[in-house]
């Protein structure tokens, strides 16, 4: 008789074992040659070598399930144990268009051309910018991609920074802890994480700081390993303040940077370094530009003809402008 050691996410015990370790008990009657103990974050699985790998290739099936979709009840291990049904879920985790599976299931994936310019860049370089208006999915998509890395282990933390602009970045006359204080900034990105991960999870990994929030008039000084670091709203910084945050990068470390340049609410004085950085950066290897437009909206189709219509209204502005000048 040997002895493996099976060690689980910290986070995902209580999902996996179930409450009072009802799965365990399930897998114990459906392995009964096997002595299986549950002891914190891991599971002691006793046996035959034989038999050990058998369960280790079922129970890897129901791993990949849960990460799937983030829930793995009674049925879904009675499921999964049969041999055919096994071979088909680990199959079936490997859909290259899907950038993971998140609470109850949900299918999140690319949805339009530059959404999937997007995932392909990341693999391929360490900063990626993502520029162009509301509702096309850019934050989602970097949010998804952080969860992504997060799960299968690339890295060891998210930090989620976004510029607090309409509270000049002076956040202590708000009330509450950090968190409080950025919360009504940082919503979008708490709406896109609660679509990717289970609450108690997520709530968990706010906790352990696994991810974190973090104002971006505070970045300064760190060194950022590790990581999937996410700057929303990046027109809105500075270019003072990007240039500080693009040099908090360490090793093994994602940088993604999303804004939409039609929207600054920086003072007239003060320039974008969301547009300044378009010019400064481009070119430089391991930094890509992805730019998206209004047929990348998903949200309703209204949203798609109301940034046609500012557009071509800005259009014609620029236009009176050059004809006034020309002319004077």
């Amino acid at each position: 008789m040997i002895e493996r050691l099976v060690e689980l996410d910290a986070n995902s015990v209580l999902d996996i074992c179930g409450v009072n370790n009802a799965n365990i008990e399930l897998l114990k009657h459906i392995f009964p040659k096997l002595g299986i103990l549950a002891r914190g974050n891991e599971l002691k699985i006793m046996g035959e070598n034989d038999d050990i790998e058998a369960f280790l290739e079922k129970f890897n099936a129901l791993l990949l399930h849960y990460q799937k979709y983030a829930k793995l009840s009674e049925t879904d291990i009675v499921n999964l144990t049969h041999p055919e049904n096994a071979e088909f879920y680990v199959a079936s985790i490997a859909e290259k268009e899907v950038i993971l599976y998140g609470r109850n299931g949900k299918v999140i994936k690319a949805r339009t051309p530059n959404q999937q310019r997007i995932v392909e860049e990341i693999i391929h370089n360490d900063i990626v910018f993502a520029i162009g208006p509301a509702g096309t999915g850019k934050t989602y998509t970097a949010v998804a991609l952080a969860v992504r890395a997060l799960k299968n282990k690339e890295i060891k933390r998210i930090v989620l920074t976004r510029p607090a602009v309409e509270a000049g970045e002076n956040l202590g006359f708000l009330p509450g802890d950090m968190r409080d204080k950025l919360d009504p900034y940082l919503q979008p990105l708490y709406d896109a994480l609660r679509d990717m991960i289970p609450g108690q999870k997520l709530l968990a990994y706010l906790e352990d700081r696994t991810i974190e929030i973090a104002p971006l008039a505070f970045m300064r000084g760190r060194t950022l390993d590790n990581a999937y670091v996410i700057l929303d709203e990046a027109q809105n910084a500075t270019s003072g303040q990007l240039k500080m945050f693009l040099t908090r990068m360490g090793n093994n470390a994602k940088f993604f940077i999303t804004g939409d340049i039609s929207q600054i609410d920086l003072p007239r004085n003060q320039q974008s370094g969301l547009v300044q950085a378009q010019h400064i950066l481009k070119g430089i290897k391991g930094i890509s530009f992805v730019h998206l437009d209004a047929s990348d909206v998903v949200r309703h189709r209204l949203v798609t003809k109301v940034i046609q219509a500012y557009d071509k209204a800005k259009d014609t502005e620029l236009d009176n402008k050059k004809h006034v000048e020309k002319n004077s």
